[in-house]
């Protein structure tokens, strides 16, 4: 049956929330637009005027086929060269969508991201719609097919997951900025001891380049091993130069509301790295590389104003 102009209205104002649900269901841009993409297919091949509540229906039937692409997704991050992580959101993306409450900008910071990861499809969906999207435990039952009382059971179960591996603290423009600067400049000391002193004891450093771009497979961890790891990636170098194409110019600027580092070469994002920042210190570095996971970043840098670099060569 054809869609009225009205059904497609209807859809297209419901899809920026699709697109954040789904974004936080999958921990990827590129896999969230496909499936809200799905779902606007399954919207257009229903008789809309039947649905009583289309935001509902909607809803439900995104969540269930991120719920689908998740299992299948597990067994193909089994086979995923090097550590898996987030495509990350550069400030501005409408992706990270609703931003009022600090459980909203808290469930989709790059850390808690990662920590989804841990969790069973159903657990991350039940967590994303309700400390993200604030849906009563009534309609997310419904969505998912389970009791009121099993999913409060399967939230507690959740936050719990993420609560147990979660250190971070709001941090504003500001303050990121003035994280991203220090971090840089004792990165490219040359020295170990002031990037220790950034870092806390028990910190991470860890990468994702998919197999396209080099990244070790294995963490740094440590503040001794972090340092002198970040020591030696920020040493310029002819090799890296080659690696990469050239020398990238290096920003300061947020990603999924945490401190980030963004490498850009001709106006393409090569780069971001995330850092996780606590009252105690930076906790983790998480750099990701997979030139897959940077189109929509790149995209959005071109169309966005974002000052001058901080750093000019890099490498």
């Amino acid at each position: 049956m054809a869609l009225t102009m009205n059904d497609v209205d209807r859809f297209e104002a419901a899809r920026p929330r699709l697109e954040a649900i789904a974004y936080r269901l999958l921990g990827s841009a590129s896999e969230a637009e496909d499936a809200v993409q799905e779902t606007f297919l399954r919207w257009q091949a229903t008789d809309a005027d039947r649905i009583e509540v289309p935001e509902a229906w909607l809803t439900k039937v995104l969540t269930n086929l991120c719920l689908n692409h998740l299992t299948s997704a597990r067994a193909r991050r089994e086979t995923y060269v090097g550590h898996w992580l987030p495509e990350p959101l550069l400030a501005g993306d409408p992706m990270l969508g609703p931003a009022d409450a600090a459980e909203q900008r808290e469930s989709v910071s790059y850390a808690v991201l990662t920590l989804l990861e841990r969790l069973s499809p159903n657990e991350r969906a039940v967590y994303v719609l309700r400390e993200a999207f604030d849906y009563p435990h009534r309609e997310i039952a419904e969505i998912i097919d389970v009791t009121e009382a099993a999913s409060q059971q399967i939230f507690h179960r959740a936050k719990k997951h993420v609560a147990d591996g979660r250190t971070r603290t709001e941090i504003d423009e500001a303050a990121a900025r003035r994280i991203v600067d220090e971090f840089l400049a004792a990165a490219t000391s040359g020295r170990t001891e002031p990037l220790v002193r950034l870092l806390t004891q028990d910190a991470i450093a860890v990468g994702d380049g998919g197999g396209k771009v080099p990244a070790r497979t294995k963490a740094f961890e440590g503040a001794l091993a972090v340092a002198k790891f970040m020591r030696g990636l920020f040493k310029p170098g002819k090799a890296k130069r080659a690696l990469v194409g050239g020398s990238p110019e290096v920003y300061a600027t947020t990603a999924n509301g945490d401190p980030a580092v963004v490498a850009v070469l001709d106006g393409r994002v090569v780069g971001i790295m995330c850092l996780e920042a606590t009252a105690e210190g930076i906790v983790a570095v998480r750099s990701q590389a997979n030139p897959d996971k940077l189109e929509r970043a790149t995209r959005l840098w071109a169309a966005t104003d974002h000052g001058e670099p901080i750093l000019h060569t890099a490498f």
